[in-house]
């Protein structure tokens, strides 16, 4: 194998993302890999990278502009750019590399185009119920990501009661299914075979997982023991009691 330029992680959210981003950026050798094309939209593209007020000759020219500051971001002034992508913002993204390479054949020869030689990695968690209920309890409670010790690093919204809400976690345990089989499709019709990371492989050795996706960058992974993990699980007791009651209940149907 040799060196890559780029890296894709591939995933969906509550996935441990978060997680495996802050690892990889706190290794100082992978860039600042983030959700770089996290809006469905050229006008929020146009807001992040400062590019609002600038003129461009077509379309074209912006779509470019917008692609070259996410990479010098993503780079975070290295030479690899790492980049996390949801399913839920993929095919407007995929839109966008049509139009900006419109010659090449297929996905991956845009995202090399693009950004250099680029690596997949599919991060998926595979207990899709425990997943779909912490995006709800994330979504009812505000708080998205807190630190080892308890502080909390992302809220989104005030605090609200947790209650348990069996159609959202059934919505969104499908949404989560069909995330993943649409990414195992894209590989497929790719020709991609990505590096496969899980949920509990990362959460459990996140310093060893950290060496395996580094070996697979070409990157050197010498010092992966000193990186520690900057989010801590926000499974708890309320977690597991709604995944435990959704079982009963789905059993009783």
């Amino acid at each position: 194998m040799t060196p890559v330029d780029a890296y894709v992680i591939c995933t969906s959210p509550r996935s441990g993302s978060t997680l495996l981003c802050g690892l990889l950026r706190n290794s100082g050798i992978a860039g600042l890999p983030e959700s770089h094309f996290h809006e469905p939209s050229m006008n929020k593209w146009l807001d992040y990278y400062d590019l609002r007020d600038k003129s461009f000759c077509n379309p074209r020219d912006q779509i470019a502009a917008v692609f070259r500051a996410a990479q010098e971001r993503g780079k975070g002034g290295g030479k690899v750019f790492g980049l996390r992508l949801q399913r839920h913002s993929f095919e407007y993204f995929t839109e966008q590399l049509r139009q900006l390479h419109p010659s090449c054949k297929n996905d991956v020869a845009r995202l090399n185009a693009a950004f250099g030689k680029t690596r997949f990695i599919h991060l998926t968690r595979e207990n899709k119920l425990e997943q779909a209920v912490s995006f709800v309890k994330a979504q009812q409670s505000g708080l998205w990501h807190m630190a080892p010790d308890g502080r909390e690093i992302e809220r989104l919204s005030e605090p609200k009661q947790l209650t348990y809400d069996p159609a959202a976690i059934s919505n969104q345990l499908m949404q989560f299914e069909e995330m993943d089989a649409a990414w195992t499709a894209w590989f497929g019709q790719q020709d991609i075979e990505p590096l496969r990371v899980t949920y509990d492989a990362l959460s459990a050795a996140p310093q060893k997982m950290l060496r395996t996706v580094l070996d697979a960058l070409c990157l050197q992974s010498g010092k992966c023991e000193k990186i520690t993990a900057h989010v801590g699980k926000m499974a708890d007791e309320i977690s597991q009691e709604w995944v435990k009651r959704f079982e009963r209940e789905e059993m009783c149907r």
